[in-house]
């Protein structure tokens, strides 16, 4: 086993825990850039996430004030909690640098762009959003992917069939 002297690189990534991915927003969507952010919570809302249960489908961010809030994401109330149960699609407030709610609002004020999360997950047990700068797609771009992805599979099915040595 080697050691990691002085200048070696350090393994930085963890691994992330995902809770909710939104697949339909890469098939609607062209994605531009994505950012990390994070959320705040409430406490039920974390117990009822670390369950694995919420939906980003509705979801998008709006920027208001200098603030990124999260709105139509729905986190189901805690099967155990109390009194002190959580709004199920509450806002709720992005974590974000300056500089990144600022680039975020510059690519939204240009026509057809807007914010949509597309993935929920812990890393070291902070609850993080992906959000991504989107364009919407036309009926004509979702077929051409959906014909692309079709094409891809069926190259990788030739290809298997070839090692295999058939010729189907």
């Amino acid at each position: 086993m080697a050691k990691q002297g002085k200048g070696a690189p350090k393994d930085t990534s963890e691994p992330r825990k995902l809770v909710a991915s939104n697949k339909k927003a890469r098939h609607d969507y062209h994605i531009d850039s994505t950012f990390e952010a994070g959320l705040v919570l409430q406490g039920t809302e974390v117990k009822s996430l670390r369950m694995g249960r919420a939906t980003l489908v509705d979801g998008f961010v709006d920027i208001d004030n200098g603030e990124a809030w999260l709105h139509g994401v729905n986190i189901p109330q805690y099967a155990q909690g109390t009194w002190t149960n959580h709004a199920a699609t509450r806002k709720r407030k992005l974590l974000l640098h300056k500089a990144e709610i600022e680039k975020i609002e510059r690519k939204v004020s240009e026509k057809g762009h807007t914010v949509i999360p597309l993935a929920l997950y812990f890393v070291k047990g902070r609850a993080k959003v992906e959000i991504g700068v989107a364009k919407g797609k036309k009926s004509w771009d979702k077929r051409q992917s959906i014909a692309e992805r079709d094409w891809d599979r069926e190259k990788q099915q030739e290809l298997g069939r070839r090692l295999k040595g058939r010729t189907d």
